[in-house]
């Protein structure tokens, strides 16, 4: 279980993490203020040290494999198989986004596009193309914090360009399944490899999206037996990071109608009920993260609820407390003023009157309410502290 000086120092990490980034944007976003439409600057982080070049090239019998550290080294490369897909590690070098806009005949727009990794999720046909942008989403169990990353993909006759801004390994079990021996995959074309693609950003919200509400629901145990402002604040740190999934997940779903409705130059019939099958997908992918919202918003309310019970209760206890002790306030009180006319007082036994006095009073005869309040406030309902 987290500590509460942990929990404190995770959430001030990922603010100050959250800070960092908005300034960043601020500030890459200000430079192109006074460039042409179509100027190909960089606007994200760096996330990679050098960017890298991967060239795959198959047909149904046969794939090679091409590395390059620079566009120099590519340009010695003739492909000669059927299918191309061409993918490339690090946005950051734009001569390497120039050069390879030339090749593919490319749009300055789509170029600057992939440049600016905050695009939101959407299909642009540009007639000998369809340029593809979707988010992948990551998450962090250690910090339980949520991260997205933009996947350009651009789908031409036959080649496929994907864009990343960073090795995640996310498109590694596609890679695999074209370099075994006898692969189906290297026999359907293209536009099959796009639908093996779409479907590893599918399968990796699922992954993402399990982990978070495996972690919601054991917070949610804890707010049902120790209500306290630490887990209120793990509680809005959750809600918050669900944020950015919601902003990556939902546009996917418009995103595969799309391709979906493309011209059969990108998608051939036959591949067409394999992207109904992923929108299917990525319409209970959507399902799920609603589940999670629903349940982060139940347990602020569970958190309030308890919080308010545990406030009812001290009050309550308080309230009866001070109700019993007042009319023994009242007497003692009445008694210890000054006069020297005051009953009982030269009575030898008038102070064991005044006690049986307010004894009587707090005592349960079964017609006094205020001992049958209390006799409601057992140990068992009194609120119990303890570290989260």
């Amino acid at each position: 279980m987290t500590s509460q000086p942990e929990s404190s120092h995770m959430v001030k990490d990922s603010s100050s993490r959250s800070a960092r980034s908005r300034r960043h944007k601020q500030t890459r976003r200000s430079i192109k203020a006074d460039l042409l439409p179509g100027s190909l600057v960089h606007l994200g982080e760096i996330k990679t040290a050098r960017p890298t070049i991967t060239l795959i090239e198959y047909d149904a019998n046969a794939i090679e494999e091409h590395g390059f550290d620079s566009i120099e080294d590519s340009r010695a490369c003739s492909p000669t198989h059927a299918t191309l897909r061409l993918n490339v590690h690090g946005l950051q070098d734009t001569s390497i986004m120039s050069e390879i806009g030339s090749r593919f005949h490319l749009h300055p727009l789509v170029l600057e596009a992939i440049l600016n990794p905050s695009q939101r999720p959407r299909v642009d046909d540009c007639g000998e193309y369809l340029y593809i942008v979707a988010r992948a989403v990551e998450f962090d169990i250690e910090t339980i914090d949520v991260t997205t990353e933009q996947i350009s993909i651009v789908i031409g006759r036959n080649f496929v360009l994907t864009f990343q801004e960073r090795p995640s390994g996310l498109f590694e079990p596609v890679r695999q399944c074209l370099r075994a021996d006898m692969c189906r995959m290297r026999s359907l074309g293209h536009d099959y490899l796009v639908y093996e693609l779409l479907g590893a950003l599918v399968d990796r919200y699922f992954l993402v999206l399990e982990s978070i509400t495996d972690r919601a629901e054991a917070l949610e145990d804890q707010v049902l037996h120790n209500a306290s402002p630490v887990l209120l604040a793990r509680i809005h740190h959750f809600k918050r990071e669900t944020v950015d999934p919601r902003r990556a997940i939902w546009p996917m779903r418009e995103v595969i109608n799309r391709s979906i409705r493309a011209d059969t130059r990108f998608f051939r019939s036959e591949t067409q009920p394999y992207l109904r099958d992923v929108h299917d997908h990525t319409v209970h992918v959507i399902k799920s993260q609603d589940a999670m919202r629903d349940l982060i918003r139940d347990m602020l309310e569970v958190y309030q609820s308890s919080v308010s019970n545990r406030l009812n209760v001290e009050v309550r206890l308080l309230t009866v407390i001070t109700i019993i002790f007042m009319p023994a306030t009242l007497i003692s009180g009445v008694f210890g003023m000054n006069f020297h006319s005051i009953p009982l007082l030269d009575r030898y036994d008038g102070f064991w009157m005044a006690i049986g006095m307010m004894l009587a009073i707090a005592r349960d005869d079964g017609r006094n309410p205020l001992a049958t309040q209390l006799a409601g406030i057992s140990p068992v309902n009194l609120p119990t502290r303890r570290l989260a």
